[in-house]
């Protein structure tokens, strides 16, 4: 269910440099023929599997406040399982910002507070903190990331007796039509800006252009809308 939708959004990523960070590999297997390259950063607390691409092992642990890539390598980033179980979000946030290039895009994908995934022990979506996507809005624009596109995904309970192809299939249409918001993951594209924008209510005439890395400061704009995306 949760390639479903990262496959509506992201359906082509040739000659593309992706990182995943978390624990990432099935959902960008699909990637791997067209992809440039596709590395995988797995955090310490967690342990690293060996992942083999068409370069060979594609799997590094590091430390997540220290990722071992230079400033502006990935186009794309996505992290799943990661930001739940951070010690310091911020720090985390502020290193997929970094090596994420300018106007690069991020996916974040986080067990929902109000899901009933981040309420079972039996889910790997029920250990650390999960986000309401005010929360996860918030913390992506501390850093510089602007949320675009949000969705959600696993609107059935996380029970055996759901576990059907057809039920599955039945529950993601009933929960994004009826009950968008009871969804067991919230999954949000954000994109890298060198600038800070105006949160909402906030006139455009107020926003100051601050540069991360030094240069000139970029002309202020008028900062798009939220969208949902649809699979």
């Amino acid at each position: 269910m949760v390639s479903r939708r990262l496959s509506t959004l992201w359906p082509d990523l040739s000659g593309r440099n992706v990182l995943g960070f978390g624990f990432c590999g099935p959902y960008l297997e699909p990637y791997q023929a067209s992809a440039n390259r596709i590395v995988l950063a797995m955090p310490s607390g967690q342990g690293a599997l060996a992942h083999k691409g068409k370069r060979g092992v594609i799997t590094c642990l590091t430390e997540e406040n220290l990722l071992p890539f230079a400033n502006n390598t990935f186009d794309t980033v996505l992290c799943v399982h990661g930001v739940e179980e951070t010690p310091n979000l911020r720090d985390l946030m502020s290193e997929l910002w970094r090596v994420c290039r300018p106007e690069g895009h991020v996916v974040i994908i986080a067990s929902n507070r109000g899901g009933l995934w981040a309420r079972s022990d039996r889910s790997p979506f029920g250990a650390g903190r999960p986000f309401s996507r005010s929360q996860m809005r918030s913390a992506m624009r501390e850093v510089g990331f602007h949320p675009t596109i949000w969705s959600g995904a696993l609107y059935a309970p996380p029970l055996k007796s759901f576990a059907k192809s057809g039920i599955l299939r039945g529950s993601e249409r009933f929960g994004e039509t009826v009950w968008p918001g009871f969804s067991g993951l919230i999954l949000v594209e954000g994109i890298k800006r060198l600038y800070i924008e105006p949160h909402q209510g906030e006139k455009a005439k107020s926003l100051v252009a601050i540069p991360r890395f030094g240069g000139s400061p970029i002309a202020n704009r008028t900062p798009s809308t939220h969208r949902d995306f649809k699979g």
